[in-house]
């Protein structure tokens, strides 16, 4: 902790050169009669912040902004991973109504669907992007832009052209806590850490920790450099600046997980006083107004002038057109990386409603990017040596259906209501909102998405949606997954039409195991369905059933069609769950992953497929193959 004293003075010495904020003006140029607006974005860190009362942070030029900003202390990424909260900040829209929720899944966007920076250059704007897309849709959006590189810049406008300018920081990423530091490097002290109850105690959860506020601590440098340069451009006084992070983080159980340290976010919008009347709450105030990524867009548009496309979900909450707050803020988790899982969430002000659509799945699914930091593997090893109390523990174990907490009383969500009697009122009416915003959005996720990407040369996943009974689906999905299901419920869903609903038939075997051996062979005829996503989930049901020999058939034959890469990524996580290891899978699943990554010309794709891999060289303990 040696260089503790002098980063910490140099970012005082950088504060202290900055006039960002004062009265003062360098500008040269007449001031623009509408905002810039520069954006602030840091990357997988909650609100680990001086300015939200966090002691352990030393974020001295956020903290500074916070002072002179307003500061959002209930703003929310829809999703807990990059790439669909993103999706979702350029269109305006629910990832999950553009079938794009899933991690990297690439799936196309409908035509009439534009990043929202298109409609300010419309307006006259100059858009720019310093430099992370990650959309998350195979569409480029090429008309968000007018330069979206690493050397995008404000400073290439025309002369009096107003900017809407985007610098994404990554000290911060996931991957900042892969490689330790050594402890004499240190900033933080890990004994002054705060463990979350959820956590064990280890050396290497603290460590991790500290290692991460030492992240954020280069951050908040980054962020004074970045508003130094704007006073030094001239542009303060025209220029609201907005921080935020893409989502929460990064320790596990936080980015990728639908609890507060996933989806709660710092926010800190700057107005400078030309734009005070576009500030609805005034200099150095906080509001508790609920806010998340869907609502960003429409809000610079409204913020600038611009109109807001009757399409756009999200719904602005500064500028001209803004709209009542919400009392609700949706959230959603599919695919993570390469393991699958499908949850939403419901916040208002007070409670956090989860809803588990496959409870047999543990949280604690082995991601093999999430296994890289050195707290995940301490966590794991102390749940099997069997040393985590119940909080601790639940991670690695099946989930309820529903969860409920009061988030006010129980920040850490440790302490599940949703089976207390006295908060009956609370969940029902927050299960009946999320049901409400499912059908009202026409969910998606609902669909296993190799189906959905087997139909992408016809359809996208918003209007493929629309080309089927969705209500149908959902409450097929519902069903399944009730401890009332019945055996003659998952008959139906076993005959119908849709290959979604028989997936959720058999997904319900999966869940109420106690009547699946009585279903198993009226099932048996689903190994050889015409979807590829059903025969999987018959496999990974009927297996451990006693029809060992016909699985295996079935998917030996599968190996050898031409499925989609996240038909292939479902098969993976089967063979995973079901914890299979023959010679067979060793040298077929290898040669996937040498062979088979040119399913997609993005590597962004492939990319989950070759994760699906790695998890079953470390489930086979295998070494990592060179290439």
């Amino acid at each position: 902790m040696k260089q503790t004293k002098s980063i910490i003075a140099s970012m005082i010495m950088l504060i202290g050169g900055m006039t960002l904020f004062s009265c003062s003006s360098t500008k040269k140029e007449k001031p623009t009669e509408r905002p810039n607006i520069l954006w602030i974005v840091s990357e997988d860190n909650s609100a680990y912040l001086g300015c939200y009362g966090d002691t352990n942070a030393t974020t001295p030029n956020l903290d500074r902004m916070a002072g002179k900003g307003v500061v959002f202390d209930n703003a929310y990424a829809n999703a807990p991973v990059c790439a669909a909260a993103r999706s979702t900040i350029i269109t305006g829209m629910y990832a999950t109504s553009l079938g794009t929720e899933h991690m990297r899944s690439l799936h196309p966007m409908p035509k009439f669907v534009e990043g929202f920076p298109t409609y300010l250059r419309k307006a006259g704007y100059y858009c720019t992007n310093n430099s992370k897309e990650d959309y998350n849709t195979s569409n480029v959006l090429n008309n968000a832009w007018d330069d979206s590189s690493k050397g995008a810049s404000y400073k290439n406008r025309a002369k009096g052209q107003p900017f809407f300018h985007i610098k994404n920081l990554v000290v911060s990423h996931e991957s900042c806590i892969h490689d330790s530091i050594p402890m004499e490097k240190l900033q933080h002290d890990p004994n002054k850490m705060v463990v979350p109850p959820y956590h064990p105690d280890t050396k290497a959860v603290r460590h991790d920790w500290a290692q991460f506020y030492d992240k954020i601590t280069i951050m908040d440098s980054q962020v004074g450099e970045i508003l130094s340069q704007l006073e030094k451009d001239g542009e303060t006084e025209n220029t609201i600046v907005i921080y935020y992070s893409d989502h929460g983080g990064v320790l596990p159980r936080s980015k990728r997980f639908l609890y507060e340290t996933g989806t709660k976010v710092p926010m800190i919008a700057y107005f400078p006083p030309k734009f005070a009347h576009l500030n609805p709450w005034g200099d150095g105030k906080r509001t508790s107004r609920m806010v998340s990524f869907v609502d960003l867009g429409p809000t610079m548009l409204s913020l600038c002038g611009a109109e807001v496309p009757e399409y756009m979900q999200g719904e602005a909450f500064m500028g001209a057109k803004a709209k009542e707050p919400k009392k609700y803020i949706h959230m959603y988790r599919g695919r993570m990386d390469e393991k699958y899982d499908l949850v939403r969430a419901v916040r208002d002000n007070k409670y956090r409603y989860i809803r588990n659509y496959m409870p047999y799945k543990i949280s604690g699914q082995h991601i093999n990017y999430l296994w890289n930091a050195p707290s995940t593997r301490s966590w794991e090893r102390e749940y099997l040596a069997g040393r985590c109390n119940k909080a601790q523990s639940a991670f690695w174990e099946p989930r309820p259906i529903e969860e409920l907490y009061d988030v006010q009383n129980d920040p850490w969500e440790v302490n599940n209501l949703a089976e207390d009697p006295k908060y009956k009122e609370v969940i029902e009416r927050l299960r009946k909102e999320n049901m409400s915003w499912i059908f009202k959005t026409l969910d998606t996720g609902f669909i296993p998405e190799g189906e959905l990407m087997s139909y992408n040369n016809k359809y996208n996943g918003y209007d493929y949606v629309r080309s089927i009974d969705h209500k149908s689906l959902v409450m097929a999905a519902e069903k399944a997954m009730s401890p009332n299901v019945t055996n003659d419920d998952l008959m139906l869903m076993f005959n119908s039409d849709n290959p979604s609903i028989r997936y959720w038939g058999l997904n319900g075997m999966l869940y109420n195991k106690r009547e699946a051996k009585k279903l198993a062979s009226k099932a048996l005829n689903l190994l050889k369905d015409p979807s590829f996503d059903v025969r999987v989930a018959a496999i990974e049901t009927l297996y451990p059933l006693g029809y060992e020999k016909e699985c295996t058939a079935t998917m030996k034959k599968m190996f050898m069609e031409e499925g989609n890469e996240f038909q292939f990524c479902r098969l993976f996580n089967m063979i995973n769950s079901l914890k299979l290891d023959t010679p067979y899978l060793r040298d077929v699943v290898m040669k996937y992953y040498k062979e088979k990554s040119h399913f997609s010309e993005n590597p962004k794709i492939a990319y989950n497929l070759r994760a699906a891999a790695l998890t079953l060289f470390y489930q086979w303990e295998m070494e990592k193959p060179k290439s």
